[in-house]
């Protein structure tokens, strides 16, 4: 068998893009349609269904990029082991975020212990997250919502209560605090249904019998903060991704009835990754540090 095939389809399947993924390879596309094409043939198989310049999995090819997948993460640890990044000199960590305000300040940590790693940080919703992590392209992820799972193994990270917040000129900007029974009958600009935080505060209102009006919904924590800087209604966000933005004021609820949470989450089986260990040590930390 041909790892440099094996390796083409899997940057080709990863990528979902001969074009993208020839420049992950530093190679020319054809040089790489080539390699695939070596390997489909080889064997009398097809792995990929071309559509013009589209390409998508077939289920050999899915079954395949999962056994992939292992090959190249066992071959990651093995050069983590042999080549050197035991000292953590070299190595590059690939993270995965659903948003930024948790996981800048560990990067940035991070960077100053192992200034020789390379970083780089991909960002979407919990369920993007965990896809690029459970699909091996990335090694971390921080997000909110984690699933109960025995491939995953999570360390919580950190606790902040839900607080309103509203514009600098909104009649409750200088108030010390609110009940969550003062959200019934007003204007509320929500996130989009699938929102973590969006659930738990529906969650709240509803085991306290509060009806609340929505003014808009928004599938952009940061599209949310400009509409409440507007004038559009009140927002709610966790205190520990509250940005400080001098436009709004956020306002903590009374007895924190609602608690969002922070996991630093990888797979189980690339605990071992030495890169992997160093960053979950300096979240314990960082955690320890906060408690």
């Amino acid at each position: 068998m041909n790892l440099l095939q094996l390796r083409a389809f899997h940057t080709v399947a990863r990528e979902l893009s001969f074009t993208r993924a020839a420049r992950v390879m530093n190679v020319s596309q054809p040089t790489l349609s080539a390699q695939v094409k070596a390997l489909e043939d080889g064997y009398g198989v097809r792995l990929f269904d071309r559509r013009g310049r589209r390409i998508a999995m077939t289920e050999l090819g899915d079954q395949l990029l999962t056994v992939t997948h292992r090959l190249f993460a066992l071959e990651e640890e093995a050069d983590d082991l042999l080549a050197g990044a035991r000292a953590l000199t070299r190595g590059h960590l690939k993270v995965g975020a659903d948003g930024p305000h948790h996981v800048i300040p560990l990067l940035a940590a991070f960077r100053r212990r192992h200034p020789g790693i390379g970083l780089s940080l991909t960002m979407g919703n919990a369920d993007k997250v965990l896809a690029d992590l459970f699909d091996y392209r990335t090694d971390i992820a921080v997000v909110a919502r984690v699933p109960d799972d025995p491939r995953l193994t999570v360390l919580p990270y950190s606790r902040a209560p839900l607080a309103v917040f509203v514009a600098a000129n909104h009649p409750w900007a200088k108030r010390r605090s609110v009940r969550l029974a003062d959200l019934a009958g007003q204007p509320v600009v929500l996130r989009e249904a699938g929102s973590l935080t969006r659930q738990v505060l529906e969650r709240a209102l509803a085991r306290a019998g509060i009806e609340i009006t929505p003014a808009m919904e928004i599938d952009s924590r940061e599209a949310v903060a400009e509409a409440v800087a507007a004038g559009l209604g009140i927002g709610v966000v966790s205190m520990g991704e509250f940005s400080g933005d001098g436009r709004v004021r956020a306002i903590p609820i009374e007895g924190n009835p609602v608690e969002m949470a922070e996991h630093i989450v990888c797979l189980a089986d690339r605990r071992r990754l030495q890169i992997v260990r160093a960053f979950l040590a300096l979240a314990r930390d960082v955690a320890k540090r906060s408690a």
